[in-house]
């Protein structure tokens, strides 16, 4: 499989890269789990071929960079999840089967959600479009392939989040998942623009204890961000499926604005983003000092 890389850190365009990776799974030092689903910026050279757009549209999408801001977490010793393979490839961030069927030749399965919101707006488990509404494909994908995609790359990306959380709920009994995603610095909701640094998004208040939130609210402002919630991102499937407060697992999603970091033209970090990324090493910090005890956890081992 060859493959074509945006902002390659090998240097090797050759080289094999698995489709996720993980770090600190087995022996998790802290209940916190860091996820960057959207990160990946390794491009199948197939896939781009398919494709009508050119290299900054197809890579419009990527929440680039972000795995890099938040790599602070893994020398704390939190599990570290991080996609490789590209959000305009496969969408970890939705039900395993959001699927439009005029893409597709060939019937899909009965079992496929072709009737989601997500689905009729282009952005499905594999998405139609990119932003500004521009279409991604040439041609149809071939049914077989969409669902090659889902088993090969969904499945086992799930899979990996699913053992962890549950790993770090058995050690500290509470699993605290926080999923790692950027925005567009013109962000709009309600038909008004948002101008805001970080926009926290906890299911308006369901998918977390909200001490996590107020305590990541809190550090963000002090440090001198400014901070909304749950509008217009109050968190996707990742957060909804993976936060149960009843269980003491927790999710929440927490989205960067570009504009802080990187060109959103060029898709280059701007001279400023070691401080960017320092600043987001300090904040998971102090973040992963909350106490799973405060939210009335206690190691299953224990039990």
């Amino acid at each position: 499989m060859r493959l074509v890389q945006g902002y390659a850190d090998t240097g090797n365009a050759h080289a094999f890269v698995p489709p996720f990776t993980i770090e600190n799974a087995m022996e998790p030092k802290v209940p916190f789990v860091f996820n960057s689903p959207h990160s990946g910026r390794n491009y199948r050279v197939d896939f781009v071929n398919s494709s009508r757009l050119d290299q900054r549209e197809i890579r419009s999408s990527e929440d680039a960079f972000v795995d890099h801001l938040y790599k602070d977490a893994v020398t704390l010793g939190a599990p570290f999840i991080a996609a490789n393979f590209p959000r305009v490839y496969l969408d970890v961030n939705r039900e395993p089967y959001e699927l439009d069927p005029k893409m597709f030749e060939g019937k899909l399965p009965s079992y496929v959600n072709t009737r989601s919101l997500r689905v009729a707006g282009g952005l499905g488990t594999i998405a139609r479009i990119v932003n500004d509404n521009k279409e991604i494909y040439r041609h149809r994908i071939p049914m077989e392939e969409g669902m090659e995609r889902i088993e090969t790359l969904y499945r086992p990306y799930h899979m990996a989040v699913r053992s962890t959380l549950a790993r770090v709920r058995q050690l500290y009994g509470a699993a605290i998942l926080i999923d790692c995603h950027s925005m567009p610095s013109t962000t709009h909701a309600n038909g008004n623009m948002v101008k805001t640094d970080f926009i926290l998004g906890d299911r308006f208040g369901s998918s977390c204890d909200p001490a996590i939130t107020e305590r990541a609210t809190e550090i963000l402002e002090t440090m001198g961000f400014s901070v909304s919630r749950n509008l217009p991102y109050a968190g996707g499937f990742i957060t909804e499926h993976y936060g149960r407060p009843d269980r003491n697992v927790h999710a929440l999603q927490i989205e960067i604005n570009r504009g802080l970091y990187m060109d959103e033209k060029t898709l280059t970090p701007k001279p400023h983003f070691s401080a960017v990324r320092r600043s987001l090493g300090l904040f998971v910090r102090e973040l992963t000092r909350l106490d799973a005890g405060e939210l009335g956890a206690q190691p299953l081992a224990a039990e």
